[in-house]
Formats: structure tokens, C-alpha cells, sequence
């Protein structure tokens, strides 16, 4: 079975409060996008279940990578048969766009669906924020808001359709520890899910509310972050924001003719990705 687990973006993100055991309570919308990997799993070829990558380097040892963990331990909860797990890695790390975790929950519906077991998707998905925060929204892979530690997820209604997506991928990475640690966790004046009812693109005072919390103190210490969002901003996007604790910038454009030679052409050095809603 062939299946090309995608990135995400995180439209606003709110820190709101620490919680005691040292994780955070946010309020979030995940959204799914192009930018993908791609998965292989057949019967293994040996007695043992094994993994091999290619793609871009992941300095991780097979036995940790969340493919492998995620593998055992859906086989835990149901017996299945040694495979052989080919990943190719394309998304970007130190982005903040999910790609290790997704790789992760596509990993467990995969095995489901390889081998016909009877497992919801809620299931799968609470097994999944075993793994990691971010690894169960992508058991469900369409827009949601996400609470709690960012396993607590509901879906929510948001008009995309004919709208155009570009991110870039500044050369700094960002980990998620350095990124919490400049922020002041706060309780915004309008919730985010009131602030993504009126989400419209043509409409700037719709979006003023939708912020990136992580953004005030990542911009100023990674300038190139900072520049890459002037630079998005500058190729016309109506929204621009950096997703998740960092360094992708995205932006989402109404119009998207020549998007793909402008934002080469804005970010010759760096990798960047140009697709549709």
C-alpha cells in the first residue's frame, strides 16, 4: 500500500495557559495541505518488521522514528503480521508543519486498512496523540480546531475552495521547546473560534484577530523567518503567518497566476511548496 501523508498549517494559534504537568493549553485550526511524503508498506520480506528512509536526511534512528513506534504500538491493541515500511521524506522538519506526525498517523490507518481491522477512527486517533499532539488530527486529515495539548479536536466549518496556498521553508529550524519558551501564555480577546466564523479573504478586519502567538518573540530572534514573511507579503498574499512554532511562512492568495515562478523567484535558495485548497 502506497499513501503520501501531507503536511499541515495552523491558522491562528493561541497559548492560553501552562498547565501543571509543564504542556500547554492551546486553541488552534489545523488545515491540511499538498506538501507531502510518501509511505510504502508491504509484507516484510524477513521475520521482522523494518524501515527504510530516503528522501531528506532525519537524524533518528529507525527504532524511533514515529513510524516505527507507531507500528508497534498499534500492535498492542491488534495482532499484525511483520511488514516492510518504506518512507520517503520530502516535508521539510523544524517547520511546524507536522510532517513527522503525520507520517505517524497515516502509519496506523494504513495498517488498519492493509489488514481489514475493526478500528475507528476515534480510536486510531487516540492512539495516535500517544505519539505525539499533532498526530491525531492527521487520523481525520480535514480542518479542525484543536484544544487541550492539541488532542482535543472538533471540526469546523471553514471556506477555502478556490483559494491558493504557498509556503517557504527559511533554513532555520525552530524547536518547540525554544519557541515555548518565549511566549507569555495569554487568553486572547476574541477565541479563536469565533474569530474563524468570519474568516474571508477579502476582508483584512476578518482576520486581525487570527494571530500566531509564537510569531512576537520566533520573528525577532530568526530575522530570515521575519524577512521570508515580508517577502510573502510582498508577493500579494492576502493572509500571511508563520505555522506553528516555526519556520514555515505560508501565505493564501485569491489569485494564484504564476504563483509557483514568483515565489521561486522570491525564495531562490530555499525550499517552498505551491498547491490549492
Amino acid at each position: 500500500m502506497v499513501v503520501f501523508p501531507n503536511a499541515k498549517i495552523n491558522l491562528g494559534l493561541n497559548v492560553l495557559n501552562r498547565r501543571p504537568d509543564g504542556y500547554h493549553d492551546i486553541s488552534t485550526v489545523f488545515l491540511p495541505v499538498g506538501w507531502s511524503d510518501i509511505l510504502e508498506i508491504v509484507p516484510a520480506k524477513g521475520l521482522e518488521t523494518t524501515l527504510s528512509v530516503t528522501g531528506r536526511v532525519v537524524d533518528c534512528p529507525p527504532e524511533k522514528n514515529l513510524v516505527m513506534k507507531a507500528y508497534h504500538r498499534l500492535a498492542q491493541e491488534v495482532e499484525l503480521p511483520p511488514v516492510d515500511i518504506y518512507l520517503h521524506k520530502v516535508i521539510p522538519d523544524g517547520a511546524g508543519l507536522g510532517g513527522g506526525s503525520s507520517d505517524a498517523a497515516f502509519t496506523l490507518v494504513a495498517l488498519r486498512d492493509m489488514f481489514a481491522k475493526d478500528i475507528s477512527d476515534d480510536k486510531l486517533a487516540a492512539i495516535a496523540g500517544e505519539l505525539g499532539a499533532d498526530c491525531s488530527f492527521f487520523v481525520y486529515n480535514k480542518p479542525m480546531i484543536a484544544k487541550g495539548i492539541g488532542t482535543e479536536l472538533s471540526p469546523i466549518d471553514i471556506e477555502l475552495s478556490g483559494l491558493h496556498i504557498a509556503i517557504v521553508k527559511p533554513k532555520a529550524c525552530v524547536s518547540t521547546k525554544e519557541a515555548y519558551s518565549g511566549v507569555i501564555p495569554a487568553y486572547p480577546n476574541v477565541a479563536l473560534e469565533n474569530a474563524i466564523e468570519g474568516f474571508d479573504i477579502t476582508n483584512p478586519a476578518s482576520l486581525k484577530e487570527i494571530k500566531n502567538d509564537f510569531e512576537a518573540s520566533v520573528l525577532v530572534k530568526f530575522p530570515e523567518i521575519a524577512n521570508a514573511k515580508e517577502l510573502m507579503i510582498g508577493l500579494g498574499a492576502e493572509y500571511v503567518a508563520m505555522s506553528g512554532s516555526g519556520s514555515a511562512i505560508f501565505g493564501i492568495f485569491s489569485e494564484g497566476d504564476n504563483l509557483s515562478a514568483r515565489v521561486a523567484n522570491a525564495f531562490p535558495d530555499l525550499e517552498f511548496y505551491v498547491g490549492r485548497f
